[in-house]
């Protein structure tokens, strides 16, 4: 993989291979009429991560985005905070191995190693260090963000998972702006995997957060809010639900929460103030058992 033309900087950028893989391979499967079916599944590799000749994690992947999944998951673990002090990242696949190669060394590594959480879900990732480390300290920029740019950005995603299409079993994450649309999307076996390849392709390319969305096809977990909140996204969108430690972190980060997300439909559960509602379907009446819902959360609040 070369690496991207350095415009109006000097940075020092890591070697990189390019070992990118074919996300899914073909096979027959029999339908309940017993006949044969061609078709794809998705192709899950593992990648075992060693940091200066150190073992450090296997991650499961298909494999198709390695070298910016790799700079992403530095970056979002938090064991690199300057792209130039990675001298090179070298994806092997016949030993399932990456070689990351840093310039000086990694401070206080055992430390940052020390405490491990395994998140959950699909494509269950690991998260070293302390989630909530430095959380306080974050606060976002919070655009106003149109009603209209939300459709529009879910219904040009319509054109995307690829991999889902063909194969199922993936998830995918876009990394959107209201003026570029969708600027890149990433799938991988899990979303957590998704969103560091995301994080690695803007480290590479030295891309600011604070004018772009982040969507993922996952569900809004502490781990991904945190994520976003550290590659500076003000909003994150997504056509699963969310959890309530999610909900708590974007209101501590302040991230606008937007989940089932899909068609016309979708539901703001943090910065509806910064909504502009400017392309409302039309009205449709509310239950009486929808507005006692809302009146009972409200006074409990």
């Amino acid at each position: 993989m070369s690496s991207p033309p350095e415009a109006g900087t000097s940075r020092r950028l890591p070697e990189l291979s390019n070992a990118g893989l074919k996300a899914t391979a073909d096979v027959i499967a029999c339908n309940e009429f017993n006949e044969p079916v061609a078709g794809a599944i998705a192709v899950e590799r593992a990648l075992t991560i060693y940091l200066d000749k150190r073992e450090i994690v296997t991650l499961m992947t298909l494999g198709n985005h390695p070298e910016l999944l790799i700079l992403g998951w530095l970056r979002n673990q938090r064991m690199i905070d300057n792209i130039e002090a990675v001298k090179a990242i070298q994806v092997d696949w016949e030993a399932e191995a990456v070689a990351i190669t840093t310039r000086e060394g990694i401070e206080n590594l055992d430390e940052k190693l020390g405490r491990k959480t395994v998140t959950t879900g699909c494509g269950q990732g690991t998260v070293f260090g302390d989630l909530m480390e430095n959380i306080d300290q974050i606060a976002l920029q919070q655009p106003v963000l149109r009603q209209s740019s939300i459709y529009a950005l879910l219904n040009t995603l319509n054109e995307y998972n690829e991999i889902y299409k063909n194969a199922g079993a993936v998830h995918g994450c876009a990394l959107c702006s209201e003026n570029n649309g969708i600027e890149q999307f990433i799938e991988d076996v899990g979303r957590h995997n998704a969103v560091d390849a995301i994080a690695g392709y803007m480290w590479l390319n030295d891309l600011e957060g604070k004018d772009k969305l982040f969507y993922t096809t996952g569900r809004l977990t502490s781990e991904m809010v945190i994520k976003v909140a550290l590659m500076e996204i003000p909003v994150l969108l997504s056509r699963s639900g969310i959890t309530a430690m999610g909900l708590e972190i974007a209101q501590k980060v302040g991230v606008t929460l937007i989940a089932r997300a899909k068609g016309r439909h979708f539901l703001v559960y943090h910065g509806s103030e910064l909504i502009e509602f400017d392309a409302m379907p039309p009205p449709r009446p509310q239950s009486k058992s929808d507005a006692r819902a809302v009146s009972s959360i409200r006074q409990k609040t």
